[in-house]
């Protein structure tokens, strides 16, 4: 940038010899400019501070960018042929690498400029009493020192937007791997996986899979999902923060830290989700701990989604391996699941709502311990309408229900969550 001529200096004092005289007592005071700049900077922008190596590097920055502005000021050079000091460049870099906000990054300019400039016109103040004088050099070097911030920041910001996209991109990566490890089982460095996920293995853990509706407009599905699992953590009372990870457009897994606990009441972890603002789903795993159970509750959270994705319409908002860990074990194999069925339960096994009302009275019976009273109350009929639907299911079982009593109630389970995908077809 060059002197335009516009403000006159005053009489018998040339303003490049002013301003140049400024620069130069700026140039041996460097040190303790940077110092005070340091100071300023770390005190009053709370992410700057705590790393001495950060600390370090940006100290480096700031001398090389006042640096160059007084050598600017010395030589009258052209702020457009100046390039951004190297050691300020690395710092935006580590910035962006360590997530701090680049409004922190932009504001240390801001504040840096403040105090560069306090001291260029004391100085200035203390070279010259000739006010006229004074006012046109300060307005010189005011003129100077916001082009060469301006040209500087921007390149500043430009290289930490980059290397921050460059940086999720490989940390998301790197992640994905140590997940991908971790659930197929391979050897890993338990230290070096803590670090990279930012999540402690060396706990319970209660393993997730959330996806969303495809028929959901939202744009930003992953992050609401995200949220959610946020939230859900904290109502739970975990102490860290979970491990989300994305695997497509519409759903993601995720392991809750639960600290020492080994129980959690899925009935809260049910009613939570039915809370949630945006519609979602969840599988929910059973809580297990270090590394092998991390792969296991992920695992079981997988097979209870498998059962909420096969099974009947609408499904829960909320399924958790624990209700359906026996279904969720036939789900590999559907036909065969099919054809089990059907031999278990006969003509029970069609599905029509004559039928389901019949299934869902045994289950109801089996489940009350065979109280005729106490399965009534669950139905919310009378005791002879129980006594009379146990009646008709053991003629279309084709077989006494006390036949088998354990394949029974597994075959009414697979039936009452997986639904007409293991159903036999009405009879027409």
């Amino acid at each position: 940038m060059r002197w335009n001529g516009d403000i006159r200096p005053g009489p018998g004092i040339m303003l490049e010899d002013l301003v140049a005289s400024v620069g130069a007592v700026l140039n041996v005071r460097l040190a303790d400019i940077t110092g005070d700049l340091l100071l300023r900077l770390s005190t009053e922008i709370e992410q700057l501070a705590g790393d001495d190596r950060l600390v370090q590097l940006m100290s480096a920055g700031i001398e090389g960018n006042v640096e160059t502005i007084v050598h600017i000021l010395r030589h009258g050079i052209d702020v457009e042929r100046t390039e951004a000091p190297p050691a300020a460049v690395e710092y935006a870099r580590r910035l962006a690498q360590r997530g701090v906000p680049v409004d922190a990054l932009v504001r240390c300019y801001r504040l840096g400029q403040d105090s560069f400039l306090r001291w260029c016109l004391e100085e200035l103040s203390r070279q010259s009493d000739d006010a006229e004088a004074v006012s046109s050099a300060a307005l010189r070097i005011v003129a100077v020192t916001s082009a060469y911030i301006d040209r500087v920041s921007q390149t500043v910001v430009a290289v930490y937007e980059h290397e921050r996209d460059l940086w999720l991109l490989s940390r998301g990566a790197s992640r994905s791997a140590r997940i991908r490890d971790l659930i197929e089982g391979k050897a890993v460095d338990v230290a070096s996986a803590e670090g990279t996920l930012g999540y402690r293995l060396r706990q319970h853990h209660l393993g997730l899979v959330v996806w969303a509706e495809r028929d959901d407009p939202a744009e930003d599905r992953l992050a609401a999902l995200e949220r959610s699992v946020l939230a859900l953590a904290e109502s739970l009372g975990c102490a860290a923060r979970p491990l989300f990870a994305p695997c497509d457009e519409l759903s993601a897994w995720a392991w809750l830290p639960m600290g020492p606990r080994r129980t959690v009441d899925s009935a809260v972890i049910s009613t939570l989700v039915g809370g949630w603002e945006r519609p979602a789903r969840v599988a929910v795993g059973e809580p297990h701990s270090g590394v092998a159970g991390f792969r296991r509750t992920h695992r079981q959270a997988v097979q209870a989604q498998a059962v909420a994705l096969a099974g009947r319409a609408p499904a829960p908002s909320c399924i958790a391996f624990g209700e359906v860990g026996p279904v969720a074990l036939m789900c590999s194999d559907m036909d065969a699941t099919r054809e089990w069925v059907e031999e278990a339960l006969g003509a029970l096994a069609i599905d029509d709502d004559a039928h389901a009302r019949l299934r869902e009275t045994l289950r109801a019976f089996l489940a009350s311990e065979g109280s005729y009273v106490a399965a009534a109350e669950r139905l919310g009929v009378h005791r002879n309408t129980v006594v009379y639907r146990l009646r008709r299911a053991a003629e279309e079982r084709g077989r006494p229900l006390r036949d088998d009593r354990l394949g029974l109630e597994t075959a009414l389970a697979v039936c009452h969550w997986l639904g007409a995908a293991v159903l036999v077809p009405p009879r027409r």
